[in-house]
C-alpha cells in the first residue's frame, strides 16, 4: 500500500511538472485562437459555419486530378500549432502523388514541398495507426501534425493533386495569432528526397547541404531493399551530420541504422515519441522508420548536411556468393587470417574469394532504394534545395504493406 501511494504521488508530481512547464493555467496576453477549415477559410471572428446558417455546410471539397487548392492564406503574425487532414484516397501511389506546400511571409518558393503521405511521419506512402511527438494517426485514416510553425507576416498552404483520382479533402489548421516574434524565431522547413539507385559507397542524402542558421528536427526514412541481397541485413549504414565547417568527416557519426532509431540487433516495428519503426517487412524488404531530435537537440550556425550509408552485412559464405554472382557489393570490414580487416583502408582491395578471409561476418556497401523526409528550422523563409522530384520517381515500385 505504501509503495502504491508513493507511485501515485510520483505520477501526480510528474503531471504537475509537465503542466507547470507548459503553463497551461496562465492566461496569455495579446493572442487570438483561429481555426481555418472549409467552414471558415479566413479564420476570422464570428465567421464559421455561415454557408448553411450554422448547420454543417462545407466540410469537404473534391480536388480534381491536376488541381491546386489554396487551403490557407492567412496574413498576420502567429504560429501554426496543429494541422489535421483526412482524404478519401489513401493508397501509396496517391499519397506520393499529392503535394503539400507551405509558404512563409510572401515567399514565392515553398519552405515545404513534400509528398502528402510522407510528410506526416511515415515513409513509403504508407498508412499505419501510430503516435509520435510530431505526428499521429489514431486509426490509419487521418493525418495530424503538431510541429509549431511560426510566421511573421503570412502563411499559405497549398494542396496539389497530381494523382489520377478525385480526392475528397477535409482539413483544419489551428493558428495562434501572436504579437511580433523576436529575431531568434526560426521558420519551419521540410524536404523530401529519393534515390532509387546510386554508386557503390555513395551515401544517401537525407538532407542535402543547406546554408544558414537553424535546427535539425529529424527525419523519417523509407528503404526498399534490392531483392538481389534478400536474406542479408541491410541496416549497417551510419547516419552522419556534417555541421558548419565539416567537409570530409562529420561531427556527428552514429553506429548503425537501427541504432539511430534506438533499436538494436535488427529492426522490428515500434512507435515511441522520438523514435520508431512503423514498417519492417523482411519478406518484401520494406522498412520505414523515424527519429526526432527533441531531447537531443541538433543546431547549426552556417549549414548542415545529413546522410546515411547504404551498408549491409552477412556471412562470408553468402557474401562470396553475392560477389561471384555479380551483385553490386563492396566489402568494407571482414574477418581474415590476420585479424579484423578494415578493407576501406587497404589498396588494392582484397577480393572476397581470397584465401586470407576466414568464416565470419562481412560488412559491405550495397545499393538499395532510399527516400526520406527531413524536418528543420531555418533563419529564413526559403531554402536553396532542389525542387520536389517528379511523380514518376515518387511513385515508382510502391506497394501497400498490410
Amino acid at each position: 500500500m505504501v509503495k502504491l501511494r508513493i507511485k501515485i504521488s510520483l505520477i501526480f508530481l510528474s503531471l504537475s511538472i509537465n503542466l507547470n512547464a507548459q503553463e497551461l493555467f496562465k492566461m496569455k496576453g495579446n493572442v487570438k485562437s483561429r481555426l481555418i477549415s472549409f467552414e471558415n477559410l479566413s479564420g476570422a471572428s464570428s465567421n464559421g459555419g455561415k454557408e448553411n446558417n450554422g448547420a454543417k455546410g462545407h466540410a469537404t471539397e473534391t480536388i480534381l486530378p491536376g488541381a491546386t487548392r489554396t487551403i490557407v492564406n492567412y496574413n498576420g503574425n502567429g504560429i501554426v500549432q496543429r494541422m489535421w487532414y483526412t482524404i478519401s484516397e489513401r493508397s501509396p501511389e496517391v499519397l506520393r502523388s499529392i503535394r503539400l506546400q507551405i509558404f512563409w511571409d510572401g515567399a514565392t518558393k515553398p519552405a515545404v514541398d513534400v509528398p502528402f503521405g510522407d510528410f506526416f511521419g511515415i515513409g513509403l506512402g504508407q498508412k499505419k495507426p501510430f503516435e509520435s511527438a510530431f505526428f499521429s494517426d489514431p486509426e490509419g485514416k487521418s493525418f495530424n501534425c503538431f510541429i509549431p510553425m511560426p510566421f511573421h507576416k503570412q502563411v499559405k498552404i497549398l494542396f496539389i493533386n497530381e494523382s489520377k483520382l478525385n480526392v475528397n479533402l477535409f482539413f483544419d489548421v489551428d493558428i495562434l495569432e501572436t504579437p511580433p516574434h523576436t529575431a531568434d524565431v526560426l521558420y519551419f522547413h521540410a524536404y523530401w528526397n529519393r534515390k532509387i539507385t546510386s554508386e557503390l559507397g555513395e551515401d544517401f542524402e537525407i538532407l542535402p547541404t543547406i546554408k544558414g542558421k537553424g535546427r535539425f528536427l529529424g527525419t523519417n526514412v523509407g528503404v526498399i531493399t534490392d531483392s538481389v541481397y534478400r536474406g542479408t541485413w541491410w541496416g549497417e549504414g551510419e547516419v552522419k551530420m556534417y555541421i558548419d565547417e565539416d567537409t570530409k568527416y562529420p561531427t556527428i557519426n552514429g553506429t548503425g541504422t537501427e541504432d539511430y532509431v534506438g533499436a538494436a540487433w535488427g529492426l522490428g516495428t515500434f512507435n515511441h515519441q522520438f523514435q520508431g519503426c512503423l514498417v519492417a517487412d523482411n519478406k518484401l524488404g520494406y522498412f520505414a522508420f523515424y527519429r526526432y531530435h527533441v531531447p537531443d537537440e541538433i543546431y547549426f550556425n552556417s549549414g548542415i548536411k545529413v546522410t546515411i550509408q547504404e551498408l549491409g552485412g552477412t556471412s562470408l559464405e553468402i557474401a562470396r556468393k553475392l560477389y561471384t554472382s555479380g551483385a553490386r557489393i563492396k566489402p568494407v570490414i571482414a574477418n581474415s587470417k590476420t585479424g579484423y580487416l578494415k578493407l576501406n583502408t587497404i589498396n588494392p582491395l582484397p577480393i572476397l574469394t581470397d584465401e586470407q578471409f576466414r568464416p565470419g561476418g562481412v560488412l559491405f556497401y550495397r545499393v538499395d532504394d532510399y527516400s526520406a523526409t527531413s524536418y528543420f528550422y531555418l533563419d529564413k523563409p526559403t531554402h536553396d534545395l532542389p525542387s520536389l522530384q517528379p511523380i514518376e520517381i515518387r511513385t515508382y515500385n510502391l506497394k501497400t504493406i498490410n
